[in-house]
């Protein structure tokens, strides 16, 4: 099936590992010509860039930190130079966190936070300009944020209110054609075993409808959907790629 995403131009946050790194090559594997950040791992970031040589497009992979302004609005005009505007924004820059509630850190919960969720509004909120009608806007969310999870309370507090802010942001920017949707991840293996002990590994699987836990690949197929005009029709959606936990 074609996505209808051959020429389009996108700007995918953290692109250079795991999730965001499937989303950029896939996207580009689609036609796409992709901008896309990371913020100190400059040996992925190679990694990446020699792997875009080879894919067809106008690809970029900028140093930034999200969390500043200044720098999302230095990673934003490049996509506006080097592509001229925008038809897709994917945020899927992020950090996990584990702490108990009580113990939680100001510094950590601010780290958590500004990360997820504050740098998520700075990007979309300075790509809107470049974005016109037929344009779709992505973001990464997590399944964990409707079920919450000992622990978690800061790094789900920070998934859920994306779903908050996108299901307002969507009724103000319905009217101009864009869109935008929300994937939830499950649990990934982004690196063998999901970095988790073997027994907790098995148990997380047994509890999958589809008994074994998503890939990256897994989450950047939905995206691409979400992404594509074949989604025309859908806006302020959550999709979970969860294998059914």
């Amino acid at each position: 099936m074609d996505l209808q995403l051959a020429g389009k131009r996108a700007l995918v946050t953290g692109g250079t590992r795991g999730i965001g790194r499937a989303i950029v090559t896939a996207l580009a594997g689609a036609g796409a010509s992709v901008v896309t950040c990371y913020r100190t791992d400059d040996e992925a970031a190679e990694s990446l860039k020699r792997d875009l040589k080879s894919t067809d497009g106008t690809h970029q992979v900028v140093q930034a930190d999200l969390r500043d302004p200044a720098d999302v609005a230095r990673f934003v005009e490049v996509a506006k130079t080097e592509l001229g505007g925008l038809d897709i924004v994917v945020n899927s820059a992020g950090v996990d966190s584990h702490a108990p509630a009580a113990g939680v850190t100001i510094d950590e919960w601010r780290r958590v936070l500004d990360t997820n969720l504050t740098a998520f509004h700075l990007v979309t909120h300075a790509a809107l300009p470049l974005l016109g009608a037929g344009a779709s806007i992505v973001a990464v969310g997590a399944s964990v944020s409707t079920r919450g999870l000992a622990g978690k309370a800061h790094y789900t507090a920070s998934k859920a209110a994306i779903n908050g802010w996108m299901r307002s942001v969507c009724k103000e920017i319905g009217p101009r054609g864009i869109r935008i949707n929300e994937v939830a991840p499950g649990i990934i293996e982004t690196e063998p075993g999901a970095g988790l002990p073997p027994e907790m590994y098995e148990r997380i699987k047994a509890n999958a409808s589809l008994r074994r836990l998503g890939t990256p690949e897994d989450v950047a197929n939905a995206v691409l959907l979400l992404a594509s005009p074949l989604s025309g029709y859908v806006t302020g959606a959550t999709l979970h790629v969860d294998g059914g936990i």
